[in-house]
């Protein structure tokens, strides 16, 4: 994707002081980058997934443009939001499909680039989901580490970024979240054997 002539951070604070046309020249690039995230997530589902990624794309889209008055600081803070409305979209629609079939077949993906040698194995979305809000009642920086990381394709310089720390507290946070995420899907993974 090339990149824009002016930078998008510029972009959101035209849109927040009112210049309709920012937001005319921002939306192109946002929905790529939602696409790209997409795809990403998509790709890692079963196969068969019922959602596709134009579906999770324009619900993600159509949440971001109607955020009442977010004062949006910069891109990886744009992408962040991203991120978590992605990740509530594919739970919900992860639970939808098991409140349909009573129990039924839960959504399960790849969570490579989160637990170490996971590439050969998938986790159940609605465990993984579960697991972050364990998480957050634990170490609420540790799991926005997570969404950042793995639902919103952040750095570590972004996701430091987003949250305000140093890149070095991140890249310490995000190694501790993994193995404590690991443990935690292991176990619930036993639990329902």
């Amino acid at each position: 994707m090339e990149s824009p002539a002016k930078p998008v951070t510029q972009m959101l604070s035209d849109w927040r002081q009112g210049r309709a046309d920012a937001l005319h020249e921002l939306m192109p690039i946002v929905y790529e980058e939602l696409r790209r995230l997409a795809r990403r997530y998509l790709h890692r589902e079963r196969p068969g997934h019922t959602l596709q990624a134009t579906a999770l794309v324009h619900e993600a889209y159509l949440r971001l443009v109607h955020q009442p008055a977010v004062p949006w600081q910069n891109k990886a803070h744009l992408f962040a939001l991203a991120a978590q409305m992605m990740r509530r979209i594919l739970v919900n629609h992860a639970r939808d499909r098991q409140r349909l079939k009573r129990g039924g077949v839960r959504t399960r993906l790849t969570l490579d680039n989160v637990v170490e040698g996971a590439s050969a194995r998938s986790v159940d979305l609605v465990a993984l989901d579960d697991a972050l809000e364990a998480l957050a009642t634990r170490d609420e920086q540790q799991s926005r580490i997570i969404e950042l990381r793995y639902f919103g394709g952040l750095t570590i310089v972004e996701t430091a970024a987003v949250l305000e720390v140093s890149p070095a507290t991140v890249k310490n946070k995000w190694n501790l979240a993994r193995a404590w995420l690991h443990r935690e899907l292991r176990q619930q993974e036993q639990d329902g054997a």
